[in-house]
């Protein structure tokens, strides 16, 4: 038998042997399903504020993060192993700017066999991940350190799943 996880059912990406599988979903059947993530950056006040007002060299800064977060949600399949290739029928990002933090939320939709969480997830860090990339020149202390930057909380929030 196979690895148990934590709530003691069996694992689901091994085998018996505990060789990494992908999972079977062949015979599920397809469902409207939807996964919320959620993640912020903390920057900053002087950072935030030039967001705000489009102000960075590097040009819009939530619309750039905004476009990276969908590519990445459309791709996760091929940067974690183990994720199946879904058709992703909806994707939505909101983005709310604090004194000191960006925090996005993705929306993924899909119909088929399998969750969207990770696509969800891809599509936070990505986000976040481009935001930091946009504003690296603003968030840099005299040493080219970030003492201000970081991503955390990074998390699904919410994952539904509606059998047809």
């Amino acid at each position: 038998m196979g690895d148990t996880d934590e709530q003691g059912g069996e694992l689901t990406h091994t085998d018996e042997s505990g060789e990494a599988q992908m999972v079977d979903v062949g015979d599920k059947p397809d469902s409207e399903r939807r996964a919320v993530a959620r993640g912020t950056i903390h920057l900053q006040a002087s950072t935030v504020a030039a967001i705000r007002s489009n102000e960075l060299e590097k040009g819009d800064v939530l619309a750039t993060a905004r476009v990276g977060a969908i590519q990445a949600v459309k791709h996760t399949w091929e940067t974690i192993p183990m994720c199946h290739q879904i058709p992703i029928t909806n994707v939505e990002t909101d983005f709310e700017l604090d004194e000191t933090e960006v925090t996005l939320t993705v929306t993924v939709e899909t119909t088929g066999k399998t969750g969207c969480e990770m696509e969800a997830l891809e599509g936070v860090t990505t986000g976040l991940n481009v935001v930091w990339d946009m504003v690296k020149a603003a968030e840099k202390d005299g040493a080219g350190q970030y003492p201000d930057t970081a991503i955390d909380d990074v998390r699904v929030i919410a994952k539904e799943k509606q059998t047809r």
